[in-house]
């Protein structure tokens, strides 16, 4: 995981570049991001912002979070019926662990990824512009509710 204090005052960065108001609203997302290691939801990030601002709106969140992907701050991660999830900590392409069963997402310390993205771009030819990998399973816990459920 990257210092989420780096983390933040690279994103005010990117934020102050494209000329964005740097609103407090704006701020605390930018902070939920920037130390969540869990890949919130965008309906995860508004819950933690209304506790501290009651009034922003869940488009506020959306809106916000859909500058900071354009501005390459935030990665976004589809899973279809699963809705988006986000990573501010990490906004590059990187492995994910993914729980089937309580939906859980980890970051892996995986080496060398670059050096096999590039040898997959010199066997193939690809000019590879980005990449995802994720791994599905079920996490430690949900193994252990299974071993006590079975």
């Amino acid at each position: 995981m990257a210092d989420p204090k780096q983390r933040f005052d690279e994103m005010i960065e990117a934020l102050r570049r494209a000329n964005f108001r740097l609103t407090p609203q704006r701020l605390e997302i930018l902070k939920i991001l920037a130390s969540s290691r869990e890949h919130p939801s965008v309906e995860q990030v508004y819950d933690q912002v209304r506790q501290r601002f009651p009034t922003t709106s869940l488009a506020t969140v959306y809106r916000n979070i859909l500058k900071l992907k354009e501005l390459g701050q935030v990665l976004e991660l589809g899973f279809g019926e699963g809705g988006n999830r986000y990573d501010g900590n990490r906004p590059f392409p990187h492995p994910h662990m993914v729980c089937v069963e309580c939906r859980k997402i980890l970051d892996p310390d995986i080496a060398n990824l670059d050096h096999f993205t590039e040898r997959l771009s010199r066997m193939t030819g690809f000019k590879i512009l980005n990449h995802r990998m994720d791994f599905f399973g079920i996490c430690p816990r949900c193994q252990q509710g299974r071993r006590r459920d079975g």
